[in-house]
């Protein structure tokens, strides 16, 4: 994890001003610490308005009582899945980047967990929780190009019947590359969105 840790921004510890706009997000890229770090994703409930069926990182928006990002990512990954924040171990965050689609300006926070937690899964959310390791997200056999309807491209990955893309697939893709993870693939192989992934009113 030393070439990740050392490519992340320091942790803020607090939030900033909100953009005019947006919303204040902050979405948990939590990596398991074993030789082969597995990436925790959650499939979400597909009755969810809002990008529901789809692959994303643990994470939402900013409450009251949330100081900083990392507050926001721990407290809505222990709603979503039952991991105690104590269990977690920041590292660092990425930039913020902004999600047009729902207005959010969203900060990933990256930490590392044993792996071996029992999880309580808020079934209302979270359909299943995906355990993925960084040696397959860098296999190139599973990456592609997606492309939507609105004219959208950009990475994802295709893992049995699973299928990652949008936002949190843009951010997978920068986890690999900060991490050193990341190798050639072939961008030129391009997918349409299949159906049950493209959840409601998702473009990115």
């Amino acid at each position: 994890m030393g070439p990740l840790a050392a490519r992340l921004s320091g942790l803020d510890r607090q939030w900033g001003p909100d953009i005019p706009g947006r919303r204040s997000s902050a979405v948990l890229a939590l990596l398991s610490a074993d030789d082969d770090p597995q990436l925790l994703l959650t499939l979400r409930d597909p009755g969810l308005a809002h990008h529901g069926g789809q692959i994303s990182l643990p994470g939402g928006g900013r409450e009251e009582l949330d100081r900083s990002p990392a507050d926001t990512a721990c407290r809505e990954t222990y709603e979503e899945i039952g991991l105690p924040p104590a269990r977690i171990d920041l590292i660092g965050q990425m930039d913020s980047r902004g999600l047009p689609v729902s207005r959010n300006q969203v900060v990933p926070v990256v930490g590392l967990w044993s792996g071996h937690d029992e999880l309580g899964i808020d079934t209302t959310e979270v359909e299943q929780v995906l355990f993925w390791p960084v040696s397959l997200l860098a296999d190139p056999a599973y990456r592609m190009t997606a492309r939507h309807r609105s004219g959208y491209s950009g990475p994802a990955w295709q893992i049995d019947e699973l299928f990652l893309w949008g936002f949190t697939a843009q951010l997978v893709d920068a986890l690999l590359e900060l991490g050193g993870w990341a190798g050639p693939w072939d961008g030129g192989r391009t997918t349409d969105v299949p159906p049950r992934f493209l959840g409601f009113n998702s473009e990115v």
